[in-house]
């Protein structure tokens, strides 16, 4: 595997740290309200740090979070070295930008997307260091609109493309697979995108597909929200927003590795579960009347399922 010296490090943390920025103004620009992200800077005091910027109680978004983190140790979380036995207890440098936004209209969906690469430096001149990168968006909607899906895996497809055909197939099943509520037997949302521990093709198509893929979520979820951001809607639409919400939590908390590396890594709390929704609700056995657009949403929309062989009218 290629060594990534220290200048490549730091070439992929320059990327990350101007993409915050950039995705935060233009997220900013589809508030309608007067509220605006707040930044905050932190230490980890294993080492590293990051920014975490949050925007929370708009009228478009009601919490919407971008975190820069870059966090450094002595020795791999188990969570990292689960499929790489080989590198327990190397030291590591873990960087990536990860995003989390949920909209007050629940016609607009919650969205998620992460970028990130991870070192493990060699610890004699026997080794050679071992990197990789990770990645993906995915799309978790209360209400279905087919042309959001499709135009969402459109962007999806159009991010792997310049690095090989084979990719969107392989990270759109691989999200179908990870973004799963195993307890509940119900896939999270509509999917998109989902890879880890990658490193084919070397850096350099390695860094410029995270570019891609970053890239990608912003053209694939901006448009969304401007577009569903003012649809009217009842309390009953909202009623199924927080129901739904609730899944959103369980698969963050239970399942997610995200998480579990940054608790596992004593990262900052307070940003790693930035993610969760700020109202949700939990009912108890709960079923959408049939043929309700609520019971729409897990009959139609959640399966997983081809959308790039869909049209808009079909």
């Amino acid at each position: 595997m290629d060594a990534v010296p220290n200048q490549q490090l730091a070439q992929v943390k320059a990327f990350l740290q101007g993409y915050q920025t950039d995705l935060c103004e233009k997220l900013a620009e589809l508030e309608t309200s007067d509220h605006s992200f707040t930044s905050d800077q932190w230490t980890r005091p294993q080492g590293g740090g990051g920014v975490s910027c949050v925007l929370e109680g708009g009228d478009v978004f009601e919490k919407v979070g971008v975190n820069f983190s870059h966090v450094m140790g002595e020795q791999l979380p188990p969570s990292a070295t689960a499929s790489r036995p080989q590198i327990a207890g190397r030291p590591f440098h873990a960087t990536g930008v990860s995003v989390v936004s949920h909209p007050r209209n629940p016609f607009a969906p919650t969205s998620h997307a992460n970028v990130r690469f991870f070192i493990a430096p060699a610890r004699s001149p026997d080794e050679k260091d071992v990197w990789w990168v990770g990645g993906g968006f995915d799309l978790t909607p209360y209400y279905g609109f087919q042309e959001d899906c499709i135009a969402w895996h459109q962007q999806a497809k159009a991010a792997c493309e310049p690095f090989g055909s084979d990719l969107y197939p392989k990270f759109k099943a691989w999200c179908d697979d990870y973004f799963y509520l195993k307890h509940r037997s119900e896939p999270r949302g509509i999917g998109g995108l989902f890879f880890d521990d990658f490193s084919e093709g070397g850096f350099e198509s390695c860094l410029g597909l995270i570019q891609s893929v970053a890239q990608g979520y912003a053209d694939a979820y901006l448009p969304i929200v401007r577009k569903r951001r003012h649809t009217p809607y009842l309390d009953q639409h909202r009623d199924f927003q927080l129901y739904r919400r609730g899944r959103y939590a369980e698969f963050n908390l239970v399942w997610d590795r995200g998480t579990l590396f940054g608790l596992q890594s004593s990262g900052r709390t307070e940003s790693i579960l930035m993610s969760l929704p700020p109202t949700v609700v939990w009912k108890y056995d709960y079923q959408p009347e049939p043929g309700t657009p609520e019971a729409e949403l897990t009959e139609t929309f959640l399966p997983p399922q081809d959308w790039l062989k869909k049209t808009k009218n079909s």
